[in-house]
């Protein structure tokens, strides 16, 4: 992995921010999305914070503070997701005796992660895509079919796919808002002098994403899906396409990684990564 911090001399003047036809107005983090969905966020990123997250879960922190080992943070932390959110105690948590129980098993933050891993277009995709589109301000570009008009039939399939995937469960947002939180805190602690780390991703061409600005040296401003996957392996990003786009995200952009926690997801290199405009390059194979 190789991780690199900006130096704002280097970079090009940023272009205008993020278009209005891809954020809302409000959302629910410390930063509007017109400015941390910005070439401008990407250069000199700051920290993200959901709102009251971590005061909320303010003596999980102060646990965590205590343990030196990574994988005992990870183990505290998901103790701690099983009692919070009563994941082994569905009738506690408003499950009707007797009712069909898989659903409501299946669906928290694991089950949502790991859903993203097999097919980020599916349900599990639609939820964490409508999470992000909620706390950040961040439209969703794409799910299985472009999301731009509003009134298509990929828009609305994309909605009730998010709904159904919802639907019944134990706060599982809450849950999302605490992976995303646990996540930074981690990340904070690892790279503690490091602002960005460079990530990688396979495409066939660049018309796949919505090009901005076109720059020298096959450089272009893109702007990404509210939700990606990249990954710090570049050979592995090779088998995903015949080009390779890379470029470096801000810490404060990695919603969670597979190493984040003991067997949240096979392999051990990809990232899923908040949107917005991005200065990216492209090289071949």
């Amino acid at each position: 992995m190789e991780n690199d911090r900006q130096n704002s001399q280097d970079r090009p003047r940023a272009s205008p921010s993020l278009p209005a036809s891809a954020r809302q107005s409000i959302n629910r983090c410390n930063l509007p999305a017109v400015i941390l969905g910005s070439l401008t966020f990407q250069q000199h990123p700051v920290v993200l914070e959901i709102d009251g997250i971590r005061d909320f879960h303010a003596s999980l922190f102060r646990t965590l503070e205590t343990l030196a080992e990574p994988v005992e943070r990870a183990q505290r932390f998901m103790d701690y997701m099983t009692v919070r959110f009563l994941l082994e105690e569905l009738e506690e948590a408003g499950l009707t005796p007797g009712r069909k129980r898989k659903s409501r098993i299946n669906a928290n933050y694991l089950r949502m992660v790991r859903g993203w891993s097999f097919d980020s277009d599916g349900r599990e995709g639609a939820v964490l895509k409508r999470w992000a589109e909620s706390r950040f301000g961040l439209l969703a570009r794409h799910h299985a079919g472009s999301l731009l008009d509003r009134d298509s039939d990929s828009y609305h399939w994309y909605l009730a796919q998010g709904t159904r995937g919802l639907y019944a469960t134990n706060a599982l947002e809450a849950q999302l808002d605490l992976l995303y939180t646990y996540c930074q805190y981690e990340l904070a602690r690892e790279h503690p002098t490091q602002s960005h780390i460079r990530l990688y991703r396979g495409i066939n061409r660049m018309d796949e994403h919505e090009v901005l600005e076109t720059l020298e040296g096959a450089r272009y401003r893109v702007l990404l899906n509210n939700l990606n996957s990249f990954t710090s392996n570049r050979e592995r990003a090779d088998e995903f396409g015949d080009y390779i786009l890379e470029t470096s995200v801000p810490w404060p952009k990695v919603f969670f990684y597979n190493r984040l926690l003991p067997g949240m997801l096979k392999g051990e290199d990809e990232y899923v990564v908040i949107g917005g405009v991005y200065e990216v390059g492209i090289s071949t194979i």
